[in-house]
């Protein structure tokens, strides 16, 4: 049996499952979370060993930014279920009278969840959780650039699922397009805009609905109000975390003049406290995922605007936080997505300018805005279009399962987390049921003249 007759059954199987009513009911799906979260908890320090293994993670930055997330996604969505799967009853209109209307939350059917490499726990796990709470089977292709949290994925979806309701396919670009030329229900994407267009253009082979969770290059905006020391701690933050791969990291930041240099010293200051310890950067701080993204990663340090850091390393594929200092828009760091631990500075003079031009530019996945100014901070928000962010911090607010997450334009279309995912994976379906008690009867033909239009209150 060839690779792609392989993955062609398992979506057969996949689809199986789902027409046997597998996760048809609450108490099904809070079974299969439990499952899952059994078996997470049981391979918790296997993921911990392989992200460390992957990307170099420390086990307190992989307990932070992925492993608990998961388990906050899974206590969320077992806490609410019941109630998101529960018929809405809707408003009607006279026309409809007398009768009910509801709302179904319907699940699509077999979905498939393609995961990237930079969060591989987190970003397999909280889409697979939102797919399976709204009653879908899944197949699951995590990334093969962290092979290690792959194969650790693998052995906890096939210990908690059995009964295939999840099914992982390892492997590469072959494995993609195998799986991208099969007919799914539904397809969740995280990953770059270059092959989310890829995907989408798959998908419409088949019409099939999408959700894509991209990237872009996400600025910081920082006025001369903002409280310059906090701003450098919460920029650093958002930056650091795994050396920069992450799609809302803070990509590069406009300072107004009066404080940029102030701003640069502190982020020079604060790193260099960070780094002090040469045992805590081989332990601790995330290396570059492989050989070619450490390639092209430190291709887009130019010398002659380092203020800080540069240094890079082939052999563990460390790259130094580094500083640029006003480079050229012209330039490859300018022009493309950094994802590592490269932070250009610019100084802006004009907000209103400033604003113009990123109106121009492709819409972020996020935008940090650093103010104490009201009006500031409404006028950025009114004009200016992103996923999400955060006013006077950085990353944390997709941290909730409480509110949406997801991007828009370039940076993917589509949301999940908690309730968001649960509508992302279900199909709203709207039931008139009417009585047999009586008829409206001008809907009816034959339409005489003299009713030349409907009465327009019977359709409010």
């Amino acid at each position: 049996m060839t690779r792609h007759q392989q993955i062609k059954k398992m979506v057969e199987q996949g689809r199986d499952v789902f027409f046997a009513n597998s996760l048809k009911t609450k108490q099904q799906r809070l079974n299969a979370l439990n499952r899952l979260e059994q078996s997470l908890r049981k391979h918790e320090n296997a993921l911990l060993d392989a992200l460390y293994k992957d990307l170099n993670k420390s086990p307190y930055e992989a307990f932070m930014t992925e492993i608990g997330l998961a388990y906050g996604e899974i206590n969320y969505a077992k806490k609410h279920l019941g109630r998101w799967m529960k018929p809405k009853r809707l408003g009607i209109s006279l026309a409809q009278l007398p009768g009910t209307v509801k709302l179904y939350q319907d699940p699509y059917g077999v979905v498939l969840v393609m995961s990237p490499w930079n969060y591989p726990v987190l970003l397999n796990i909280n889409p697979v959780v939102n797919a399976l709470v709204a009653g879908n089977t899944v197949i699951l292709k995590p990334s093969a650039y962290s092979p290690q949290t792959a194969a650790v994925i693998e052995k906890i979806m096939i210990e908690a699922f059995p009964d295939k309701l999840v099914q992982v396919v390892q492997g590469g670009r072959a494995e993609n397009q195998a799986l991208l030329d099969m007919n799914f229900d539904y397809i969740f994407f995280t990953g770059s805009p270059n092959v989310g267009k890829v995907v989408m253009q798959k998908a419409a082979v088949n019409l099939t609905p999408i959700t894509l969770e991209l990237g872009g290059k996400s600025p910081t905006i920082v006025d001369p109000t903002a409280d310059i020391q906090k701003t450098a701690k919460r920029i650093l933050f958002g930056k650091l975390l795994n050396a920069g791969q992450t799609c809302i990291a803070p990509d590069h930041i406009f300072a107004h003049t009066s404080i940029k240099e102030e701003l640069i010293d502190e982020l020079i200051q604060q790193s260099k406290r960070i780094f002090a310890d040469p045992s805590y950067v081989e332990q601790a701080w995330p290396k570059i995922i492989s050989e070619k993204h450490f390639k092209r990663v430190a291709s887009l340090i130019e010398p002659d605007y380092v203020v800080h850091g540069g240094q890079v390393d082939p052999k563990t594929h460390k790259i130094d936080f580094t500083i640029l200092d006003q480079p050229p828009a012209s330039s490859m760091v300018m022009q493309e997505e950094i994802f590592g631990p490269i932070l250009p500075i610019l100084a802006y003079d004009n907000l209103d300018v400033l604003i113009k031009e990123q109106q121009m530019k492709p819409k972020p996945l996020a935008l940090y805005l650093f103010t104490k100014d009201q009006a500031t901070e409404k006028k950025i928000m009114q004009e200016l279009s992103f996923g999400g962010g955060c006013v006077n911090d950085t990353v944390l607010h997709i941290s909730s399962t409480k509110s949406p997450f997801g991007g828009v334009g370039n940076s993917g279309m589509g949301q999940y987390h908690g309730k968001y995912g649960f509508d992302t994976f279900t199909h709203k379906k709207t039931i008139l049921k009417k009585w047999w008690a009586f008829d409206v009867p001008v809907r009816h033909h034959p339409y005489r003249k003299l009713r030349e239009k409907l009465p327009e209150f019977l359709l409010r």
